[in-house]
């Protein structure tokens, strides 16, 4: 047992755990970390890295099966290999495991333990019996899978996204219960592999954060797919008959009913802060929206922050990652680093793909901010055209008046990669005036945003320039 306090201690080895705890031995600080689960958190685990593992097997099917649109006779029978597939994303999350494996962690000086963490007064925690002591403290615990209360799921048993992951077998027929990111994600996936695959969501649209043209986009893409959609739907009863899931999905008064080899819930995740003796510590929190932290990340008690899921309201491994850096200097270096003050992107890997950053138009509107928009559709990008990728748009919102982008949504099959070029331009000030001269290599998808920078240049063209534009050419 350590006599003295550490100078950081990490509940959770996640990603953002992880970051601050490495980031803290390398500057000498003494830290521990506690892990009850595995090392890595959800993103490795049961999220980001399994997920887009399958998602690549899916879209390689998929553009295997529709060869003949690029001028390609596919060899023979094309079968789908769900095991190897399976196998193959256990292989690849074992691979990039090995960067947080406890050999490593130990070796770059952090003392590593295993089991529930509780706090026990305002600067301990106890594990396994061992009560340590701190001088500050990171709650990064993460968040869990949040459960429908549907009446006979339990007793019929269901999938989430800690679970999928360990099937063997490609299900038959599955029903998908939620539209976000996850559930939109697998939906499209197992649909490509081959699963009947109905998706049931409880809003008029998938993906309700998003724009609702970019949604449209995504339930159009799902359809394509073979998946059957029920939106306005909840699924209100489970019961199990001859072998089958039987569920019923209610929608304005009318009933449902199917039938499905498997349930996987993709509703959403809540917070995990069951079990920490919060109260022990002073730490104020809320079951559904997590740890409660000023724009600093400090909780109530001023000698414990938390990062990531716990307490953000966007659950994302670049959000998680962010916030951890700025715990690290707030806590350990009188650091003043603002949460609000970071330009957070995201990206729902559907299909094409859905990408954003920074505010939407509604939210400039509940704002008073003056928005003008500047869109380019994919279709009128040379390298979208060849590679068959039309579907989709660069959105890029400005304040008027000005060229400061305020947010920018993309749909593309490369949305993800693509939106950062617009984030980098967001955190450096770099106006649409100053992307319309960056020279972007052709032909490329990327182009689009230059497109839109071209639209923006334009419409600074006032009557009197252009007059005397005319007026000097002519002269």
């Amino acid at each position: 047992m350590r006599d003295k306090p550490y100078h950081l201690l990490v509940i959770g080895a996640g990603p953002a755990g992880l970051v601050a705890a490495r980031g803290a031995a390398a500057l000498g600080a003494t830290v521990a970390l506690i892990e009850r689960n595995l090392l890595g958190g959800d993103c490795l685990n049961y999220g980001c890295i399994p997920s887009k593992t399958l998602i690549r097997s899916a879209r390689l099917y998929a553009e295997m099966r529709n060869a003949a649109n690029y001028g390609v006779v596919a060899p023979g029978e094309i079968r789908m290999d769900f095991a190897a597939a399976m196998d193959r994303m256990r292989r690849i999350r074992t691979r990039i495991g090995r960067v947080d494996s406890a050999q490593r962690l130990v070796a770059e000086g952090i003392a590593l333990f295993s089991g529930a963490a509780r706090f026990v007064a305002r600067d301990a925690v106890e594990v396994n019996g061992i009560r340590l002591r701190f001088k500050k403290a990171l709650i990064a615990t993460g968040s869990r899978s949040m459960l429908p209360n549907i009446p006979g799921l339990h007793e019929a048993g269901y999938l989430t996204n800690e679970t999928v992951f360990d099937l063997t077998v490609l299900p038959r027929s599955m029903l998908v219960i939620g539209g976000g990111p996850l559930g939109c994600e697998l939906a499209q996936a197992f649909a490509r592999f081959g699963t009947r695959t109905v998706i049931a969501h409880d809003e008029p649209l998938f993906l309700p954060k998003e724009e609702r043209d970019a949604a449209q986009m995504v339930s159009d893409a799902l359809a394509r797919d073979g998946v059957e959609i029920h939106l306005n739907s909840q699924a209100v009863k489970v019961h199990v008959q001859g072998g089958k899931k039987r569920v019923e999905l209610l929608n304005d008064g009318d009933v449902a009913r199917i039938e499905v080899d498997e349930i996987l819930t993709g509703i959403g995740r809540v917070p995990a802060v069951e079990g920490l003796g919060l109260e022990a510590a002073g730490v104020a929190y809320d079951r559904t929206t997590g740890i409660q932290v000023d724009d600093f990340l400090r909780t109530s008690n001023r000698r414990i922050y938390a990062a990531g899921d716990v307490c953000l309201e966007h659950q994302f491994t670049d959000s998680a990652d962010a916030s951890a850096r700025i715990v690290l200097q707030n806590a350990l270096f009188l650091g003043r680093k603002r949460l609000s003050a970071l330009t957070i992107p995201w990206c729902t890997y559907t299909d094409p793909e859905i990408a954003h950053v920074g505010i939407y138009v509604r939210q400039a509107r509940e704002r008073d901010i003056p928005v003008k928009t500047f869109t380019v559709p994919m279709h009128d990008v040379d390298r979208a055209i060849t590679d068959g990728e039309e579907e989709g748009f660069v959105k890029i919102h400005v304040r008027e008046g000005s060229d400061t982008i305020l947010g920018a949504t993309i749909v593309a099959r490369h949305a993800g990669e693509m939106i950062n070029g617009i984030s980098v331009a967001m955190v450096a000030g770099i106006g649409l005036r100053t992307l319309a001269r960056v020279i972007h290599a052709y032909p490329t998808q990327a182009e689009a945003i230059k497109k839109a920078a071209d639209a923006y240049t334009r419409t600074r063209l006032s009557p009197l320039l252009a007059w005397l534009l005319r007026k000097w050419l002519n002269r």
